[in-house]
C-alpha cells in the first residue's frame, strides 16, 4: 500500500494536526514549536517504500539522525492515532489502518486515481512503454500511478513509493516549465542534488532545459535520475492554467531513438490534455 503514502500525506496533514494534539488544552492556533513537532513525526512516514514495508526504531533514529527519545514519542503518537501499527513479535513498524480509511475518504471526495489510471494504461498500450503520472507536492512530484504493458524483455524498473526530484525527471521539468513560477525560481536557487552523472545540477543548464520544454511543450532528459532510463513528460494543467502534474513516458535508453520518442511524442501530448480536462483543468490553447 506504499505507493500511494505520499500523494495522500497533504490531504490528512490537517487531520493528523487535530488528531495529534487532541489531548492538548485548546489554543487560538498552534505555535511554531508545535508544528515544527508535527512535521517531524509525519516526516517518519516517508522513510517507508515498497522495499521497506516495515521498520524498527533503530533504523529509524538511522534513517532520520535524531535522538532515540524523540524519534519513540513521534512513532507512539503515530501509533496511538492509527497511521503506524507495531508488530508484537519484531517490534517493527508498519503503516497503520488510518491512512487507508484517509486515503478512501480523499479518493471518493476527488477521484484522482480513478480519473487517472485509465489514462495512463491507455498511454502505456499506445507507446509499448511504462507510463507513470505524478502530482505536485511541495517542491517534489508523488507517483500517483503506473503501468507497463511489458512487450520487451528489457524493462524500467518504477518505484510507486518513490518521490520524484523536480530537476532530474521529465515530469519534474514539465512541472517546472508550466508550473508556478515561484516555485520555478525556489528551484533554481536552491541546491540542485545529483542523481547521475547526467543530472542537470547547473542552474543555467536547467534554466535553458525549462525553456526548451516550454518553447516544445514537452520534456526530455536522457539518463538524468537513472543511468540505464530515458523519459519524456508532459504537464497536467489545473483551472488556472498552471501544470499541477504530469504525465510520462519512460524508456530503456537502449530503445530511447529519436523514432521511438517521436512516436511516443503525440500520444503523450493527448493523453496529457485528456487527463487535464477529465481533472477539471484548463489546457492551453497555444
Amino acid at each position: 500500500m506504499n505507493h500511494w503514502l505520499h500523494y495522500y500525506c497533504q490531504s490528512w496533514v490537517f487531520l493528523s494536526i487535530i488528531l495529534l494534539h487532541r489531548r492538548a488544552p485548546r489554543a487560538a492556533s498552534l505555535d511554531e514549536s508545535a508544528m515544527g513537532t508535527i512535521t517531524k513525526a509525519l516526516e517518519l512516514l516517508n522513510f517507508f517504500s515498497a522495499s521497506r514495508a516495515h521498520i524498527g526504531l533503530s533504523e529509524f533514529v538511522r534513517l532520520s539522525g535524531r535522538d532515540k527519545a524523540t524519534v519513540h514519542r513521534h512513532l507512539v503518537e503515530l501509533e496511538a492515532n492509527g497511521f503506524l501499527e507495531q508488530n508484537p513479535e519484531s517490534r517493527a513498524y508498519r503503516l497503520g489502518p488510518a491512512l487507508l480509511r484517509l486515503s478512501a475518504v480523499r479518493e471518493a471526495a476527488l477521484p484522482m486515481r480513478a480519473v487517472v489510471r485509465p489514462i495512463v494504461t491507455d498511454l502505456a498500450q499506445a507507446t509499448g512503454e511504462l507510463a507513470h503520472a505524478s502530482m505536485l507536492q511541495g517542491a517534489m512530484l508523488s507517483p500517483v500511478c503506473a503501468f507497463d504493458p511489458r512487450r520487451h524483455g528489457t524493462q524500467v524498473s518504477f518505484d510507486q513509493s518513490e518521490m520524484l526530484p523536480l530537476h532530474a525527471t521529465s515530469s519534474g521539468l514539465a512541472v517546472l516549465a508550466f508550473g508556478p513560477p515561484d516555485l520555478r525560481a525556489a528551484v533554481l536557487a536552491g541546491r540542485l542534488t545529483p542523481y547521475t552523472p547526467d543530472t542537470p545540477t547547473d542552474p543555467d543548464r536547467l534554466r535553458a532545459a525549462i525553456a526548451r520544454t516550454r518553447d516544445e511543450g514537452i520534456s526530455r532528459l536522457d539518463q538524468a535520475f537513472d543511468r540505464e532510463v530515458s523519459s519524456q513528460g508532459a504537464p497536467i494543467f489545473d483551472a488556472r492554467g498552471e501544470a499541477m502534474g504530469a504525465l510520462s513516458v519512460a524508456v530503456p535508453s537502449v530503445r530511447a531513438t529519436p523514432e521511438k520518442r517521436a512516436a511516443i511524442r503525440d500520444h503523450l501530448i493527448a493523453a496529457a490534455r485528456q487527463a487535464t480536462l477529465s481533472l477539471g483543468g484548463a489546457f492551453p490553447t497555444t
